[in-house]
């Protein structure tokens, strides 16, 4: 899914409340840097790679790769154990997710949604 963002920013900038409404509204939104063109996946003030300011709001794609993987056995208060967690290579970007199936490390995965989480939503791949 593509299309207006404006919902999700404030004064024109992805924050991390609108990152949690996009989330939300099941659609995964990240940052490119218009100088480098470093894609983040989480709201940040300044590119990682440069440092730049000048950051512009992009809707990351839906598919990606497990970079890494977990299996949590004992889970914080709020959490039912056991379930998966990884960080999924989205082109640049890398986000932390629930993973939903039996995926490995270099396994293609697809966004498939956000789940409700005690902290608010959680992007869902499987």
């Amino acid at each position: 899914m593509t299309g207006d963002l404006s919902a999700y920013l404030s004064d024109g900038r992805l924050d991390a409340d609108g990152w949690t409404a996009a989330l939300a509204d099941d659609r995964l939104l990240g940052q490119a840097c218009l100088e480098c063109e470093h894609v983040t996946a989480a709201p940040k003030a300044a590119c990682a790679r440069c440092g730049s300011r000048d950051l512009e709001p992009v809707e990351l794609p839906e598919q990606g790769t497990v970079y890494t993987a977990t299996r949590i056995e004992v889970a914080p208060e709020g959490f039912e154990a056991p379930y998966r967690v990884a960080l999924v290579a989205l082109g640049d970007a890398r986000v932390t997710a629930r993973l939903d199936g039996d995926a490995s490390i270099g396994d293609t995965v697809r966004f498939v949604g956000a789940i409700d989480t005690p902290e608010g939503p959680a992007p869902l791949f499987e």
